[in-house]
C-alpha cells in the first residue's frame, strides 16, 4: 500500500531528483516546498480530465499513471505512461491551453501538486529548470516522432512487442525475476499498441506458447529479451 513519504520535504525527495526539478538551488527548493501539496490517489482515480483547463502540474512521487487521449472514434488511446519522478501538465501550463489528454491511475499513487503561478514564475527565474523542461519537450517529441512513423509501418506482434518492451523500460523488472513490474489489463496493453483487445489477447498467447513471455493473471514475464527486441524490429 502506497502511503505520503515519510519526508514530504522535497529537499528529501528522491523522485524530485529524477525529475525536471532536480538541480533547483536551496532557495528555489524551499518555494516549492512551500507551494505544494501531496496527495495519495486510487487505482483507476482521474487525476485530471482531457480538455480541462490546467491550475497547476503534478509530479509523481510514487505509482503509475496512464494518460489517455480519446479519439475520434470515441476510443481511448495511451499515449504516455508515468513513473516516479515524471511530471505530468506542464506542457498545458505553458501553453495555457487545455489539457491534451487524461490522467487516470493504474496503481496507487502518491502525487504532489504545484499551482501554476508558482512553476511559471520558477521557470522564468531559473535558468536550469527552464533548460530541463527543452530536454524533457525535445525528448518528448523526439519519442512520439518515432512511435507515429514505426507504429504506422508496423504489424500488430511488432507493435505489442515493442508495447511489452515499453513497459518493461518505464516500469522495469519485479525484484529477482523478469516479471514486468505493472499490472496491465489486454484492453490497456491493446491501447498502447493501436490494436483491439481480442487481437492482443490472441497474440499474447501466440508469445507465450512461443515461450517468448510468460503470462500470469495481468502479469508478463519476458523469458527471451533478445527474442522479444528481434520481433519488435528495435537493435538493443
Amino acid at each position: 500500500m502506497i502511503e505520503l513519504p515519510e519526508h514530504k520535504e522535497c529537499g528529501f525527495c528522491k523522485a524530485r531528483l529524477k525529475s525536471v526539478f532536480a538541480d533547483l538551488n536551496p532557495d528555489e527548493i524551499e518555494i516549492l516546498n512551500s507551494a505544494k501539496t501531496c496527495s495519495l490517489y486510487k487505482k483507476g482515480q482521474v487525476v485530471f480530465q482531457e480538455r480541462s483547463y490546467p491550475h497547476g502540474l503534478f509530479c509523481v512521487n510514487e505509482g503509475k499513471i496512464k494518460l489517455i487521449r480519446t479519439g475520434s472514434d470515441g476510443k481511448d488511446q495511451i499515449v504516455h505512461l508515468a513513473k516516479s519522478g515524471d511530471v505530468m501538465g506542464y506542457r498545458a501550463v505553458l501553453s495555457g491551453d487545455k489539457y491534451s489528454c487524461s490522467a487516470v491511475i493504474i496503481e496507487d499513487s502518491a502525487l504532489c501538486f504545484i499551482p501554476k503561478s508558482v512553476f511559471i514564475q520558477m521557470v522564468e527565474k531559473s535558468p536550469k529548470l527552464a533548460l530541463q523542461i527543452i530536454y524533457l519537450l525535445s525528448s518528448e517529441l523526439r519519442d512520439a516522432e518515432r512511435n507515429i512513423t514505426s507504429f504506422a509501418q508496423k504489424p500488430v506482434k511488432e507493435r505489442l512487442a515493442q508495447s511489452l518492451l515499453l513497459l518493461k523500460e518505464t516500469y522495469g523488472f519485479e525484484s529477482y525475476h523478469k516479471t514486468i513490474n505493472i499490472s496491465i489489463t489486454r484492453e490497456e496493453i491493446a491501447s498502447i499498441a493501436g490494436s483491439t483487445r481480442e487481437t492482443v489477447a490472441r497474440t499474447l498467447s501466440e508469445l507465450n506458447e512461443e515461450k517468448v513471455i510468460e503470462l500470469t493473471g495481468k502479469k508478463i514475464r519476458i523469458l527471451q529479451y533478445k527474442k522479444l527486441l528481434d520481433i519488435a524490429n528495435i537493435s538493443d
